[in-house]
């Protein structure tokens, strides 16, 4: 008796490989799916952290060692909830500082957004020189008495 065909026991391990295949190609899809959204957040977040780095950078009337926070409209985020958190800071003096003289400020801009259910945050740095001020003659005697003054050993 000649028959062709597969036995019950050939086709049951066949489904069983073919299931195992599909199981651990959909759980593939599912952890790609989800690191290209969270991509897509982070490049969201940086496109948002240039646009608002160039903003601040550019403003002159932005307050020395104050902290500004804000958020970012839904326009802007599509979706994503994000804000932002910077603090202009003076950066370097000249070593002797005369009226009118350039000043080295520094802009630390902090991006947070939140992705899958936590809260992820990167920062940016940029630098921005300023003719200097009454304030700045006072702040540069007090950094050089404050380096020129011994140290206390305890």
């Amino acid at each position: 008796m000649d028959q062709r065909g597969f036995t019950l026991l050939e086709m049951i391990v066949a489904t069983t490989i073919m299931a195992v295949a599909i199981v651990g190609l959909l759980a593939g899809l599912a952890g790609t799916t989800h690191n290209a959204a969270r991509l897509q957040d982070y490049d969201r977040a940086v496109e948002l952290g240039r646009e608002r780095m160039n903003e601040l950078i550019m403003d002159l009337r932005l307050p020395h060692d104050t902290p500004i926070t804000g958020t970012f409209g839904p326009a802007e985020t599509v979706g994503l909830d994000a804000g932002w958190r910077a603090r202009l800071t003076t950066f370097e003096y000249p070593p002797v500082l005369q009226a009118g003289e350039s000043v080295l400020d520094r802009l630390e801009l902090e991006i947070w957004w939140k992705s899958a259910g936590a809260i992820r945050t990167y920062t940016l740095e940029a630098y921005r020189p300023r003719a200097s001020t009454p304030e700045d003659f006072a702040a540069a005697a007090a950094a050089a008495a404050a380096k020129a003054a011994p140290k206390e050993n305890p």
